[in-house]
């Protein structure tokens, strides 16, 4: 495989990684503060919210504490949720998300990794789609943390969560062009960085 191609695969959108919205009857459940519903809710959504800090702040114990932080101001907020109104739930969990990305920047609980940190060492019993799919997130995440947060954003919430220009406007508090200038200087700069690194 070319090291051209790994890197356009870094820029494939994965909608399959965004769960379904929650279900009426479970939503309705988590209003009332049901405990079967609210693990439902939970269940469905940990590993995207753990996924998206991971990729906006760098990996690290820290993430765990702040995706808890996630979801208890999302259960404190969920009464103020118009399940009619015209935002999804998904795409109201993730502007919860991002507000706690975006302090935990500003007090600096974040991990920012160099270009210069070195790779894994890849356990050679690993399968090949497995190490490549490491090999791709740790080249991100180092790439990632030189370029602006505003960008690295607006490229996590398109490219691995497939929210639409949209949908990241309405998650970042911005208009929709600006969401897809982010996104546009995101993807050029990652190109720029990612390329030395997979250098024969």
């Amino acid at each position: 495989m070319t090291a051209a191609l790994r890197i356009e695969q870094l820029f494939s959108p994965e909608a399959a990684n965004r769960p379904g919205d929650l279900d009426a009857e479970t939503l309705a459940g988590c209003r009332r503060r049901d405990p079967a519903a609210l693990r439902r809710w939970v269940s469905r959504y940990e590993r995207v919210v753990f996924a998206f800090l991971s990729r906006a702040l760098g990996s690290g114990p820290h993430v765990e504490d702040l995706a808890q932080e996630v979801f208890m101001r999302a259960f404190q907020a969920l009464p103020a949720f118009d399940p009619q109104g015209p935002a999804r739930f998904s795409t109201w969990l993730f502007t919860i998300a991002s507000h706690v990305a975006a302090e935990a920047r500003r007090k600096g609980r974040h991990r920012v990794v160099s270009l210069e940190h070195a790779r894994e060492v890849a356990d050679p019993t690993m399968p090949d789609a497995e190490r490549h799919r490491r090999e791709i997130a740790q080249a991100f995440e180092r790439a990632a943390a030189q370029i602006p947060d505003d960008q690295r954003d607006a490229f996590v919430l398109a490219v691995f969560h497939g929210l639409t220009m949209a949908e990241i406007g309405e998650v970042l508090g911005i208009p929709e062009n600006t969401a897809k200038t982010r996104l546009f200087r995101a993807r050029d700069k990652l190109r720029e960085l990612l390329a030395p690194d997979w250098e024969a």
